[in-house]
């Protein structure tokens, strides 16, 4: 069931901690065919998969006071679980937002960040064996946090659950299908659901070979894998390991679930209790069977190597040191800390990347859901100063357009104003003259310029 090896055996260590991406060829012709189709016809395309696949008939979006009705009828208790939820996705999104910043590079040249949402969103949630309203919080809030104007969702079943939650998150818009055509008409926009600027959400491998076909076209927040876990322990609660490892295989049966240690006696205790723990229906006897497994180390620092080698969307440790150093999506630190917090109600995001990606990447933001964008600027006296060095470096690669775009400039600040020019390299002789050798300091060229100059400059820079 819930195998024991050795990490001196390479071949069974190979095994589980080398997860190729998997590809289906069939699942990506079936949908690149539902894109095209729903590229090209929009609608009609769109309500035919929807009567295929989710059996649903036009009209396929959710009006207001459905939503309203639906989260009426969720239980009182669940609609409080879900404001707890939200508020502090909400209290962690806000700290994620990027702000905008004005940057005195040098005396005349400044660089101002700008800081924009996104226009519209598409989170699509899905509509399994179970209703996922925590999908639904975790991609909407952020986007809405972020100023996302327009947060639509598309649900092939969107329970009552699934509706509190659009309310609690604040959603817009809401559309009753799902698969690659949901994905397709996000991308591209038809009639009745119109084109996002951005796709979020998980998926079964029809949406995520979805994502991938479509992203050239329109971003993605991430390329899913199946969900991981790894835990790091020298001791523990073999039950409690056995619990959350369980917790995590009962995703998918290509979930993986690893635990590992320099204890062959924790390794072993821990194998035994999940075999008690395992039900016997559902996906996680399958996924533990196929893609877990403890692996017994010859110390701590080989754990935690072989961790970094999985660089797991999952990980949990006992020890901040461990956490430190090993690089996950998200780290759950201490015995308290179970990773099912993570997935419902710390307010860090559970759309996290798997299959080695958090070696480059974090988890969903805040800050996935808006644009940044400088603005330059340059005065006189800034246009002056960084002369030299910008014509030194572009006739260096060659570009001697640049150079003399440049050099255009300073002739036009010569002929207006001499005293501007006087000892600003204004001609191209004597820009040449200044690039062969090194610039002076910009400060130190602006104090040395006439008053009517530097009034001059003052006026500009305000």
């Amino acid at each position: 069931m819930f195998r024991v090896v050795a990490s001196s055996d390479r071949a069974a260590l190979t095994r589980l901690i080398e997860r190729p991406p998997i590809r289906d060829r069939a699942v990506e012709r079936a949908v690149a065919g539902i894109v095209r189709a729903v590229r090209r016809e929009g609608d009609p395309a769109l309500v035919r998969y929807a009567r295929r696949f989710d059996h649903v008939s036009p009209p396929i979006e959710v009006p207001a006071e459905a939503i309203s009705a639906g989260a009426a009828r969720t239980p009182a208790a669940v609609r409080a679980a879900l404001a707890t939820a939200a508020r502090h996705i909400r209290a962690v999104a806000r700290r994620q937002v990027p702000r905008g910043s004005i940057i005195h590079v040098a005396p005349g040249v400044t660089v101002e960040q700008r800081v924009s949402p996104l226009g519209r969103v598409g989170c699509y949630v899905p509509g399994g064996r179970y209703p996922l309203p925590s999908s639904l919080l975790m991609t909407a809030i952020p986007a809405r946090v972020a100023g996302v104007s327009e947060v639509i969702v598309a649900c092939p079943r969107p329970e009552p659950v699934v509706l509190a939650a659009a309310l609690e998150a604040g959603v817009t818009r809401l559309f009753r299908v799902g698969g690659a055509h949901a994905i397709a008409a996000f991308a591209y926009g038809t009639d009745t659901i119109p084109r996002v600027d951005k796709i979020t959400g998980p998926g079964n491998a029809y949406v995520a070979a979805a994502k991938e076909r479509v992203a050239p076209d329109c971003p993605i927040d991430l390329r899913a894998g199946p969900s991981e876990i790894v835990i790091v322990a020298a001791a523990g609660e073999p039950d409690w390991i056995a619990a959350d490892l369980v917790a995590q295989a009962e995703h998918d049966v290509d979930a993986r679930a690893i635990l590992l240690t320099p204890s062959r006696r924790l390794a072993v205790s821990v194998s035994r209790a999940v075999a008690r723990r395992v039900p016997t229906d559902g996906p996680a006897a399958t996924a533990l069977a196929r893609h877990g497994g403890a692996i017994v180390t010859r110390s701590l620092n080989e754990a935690i190597a072989l961790a970094n080698r999985i660089a797991p969307e999952h990980l949990v440790c006992d020890d901040e040191e461990v956490a430190r150093l090993v690089t996950a999506g998200t780290a759950f630190v201490g015995r308290l800390t179970a990773q099912a917090a993570g997935d419902y109600a710390t307010g860090s995001n559970h759309v996290l990347p798997t299959t080695g990606a958090a070696r480059h990447r974090g988890g969903l933001s805040a800050a996935d859901f808006v644009r940044t964008s400088t603005v330059q600027r340059l005065t006189p006296a800034g246009l002056t100063g960084l002369a030299p060095a910008i014509v030194t470096l572009a006739r260096a690669e060659g570009l001697e357009g640049h150079a003399r775009s440049i050099e255009i400039r300073l002739n036009w600040l010569d002929r207006q104003a001499p005293e501007v020019g006087a000892d600003a390299a204004g001609s191209e002789a004597r820009v040449s003259r200044a690039a062969r050798r090194p610039p002076r300091a910009a400060a130190g060229r602006r104090a040395s310029r006439g008053p009517k100059a530097r009034a001059r400059d003052r006026s500009i820079e305000r």
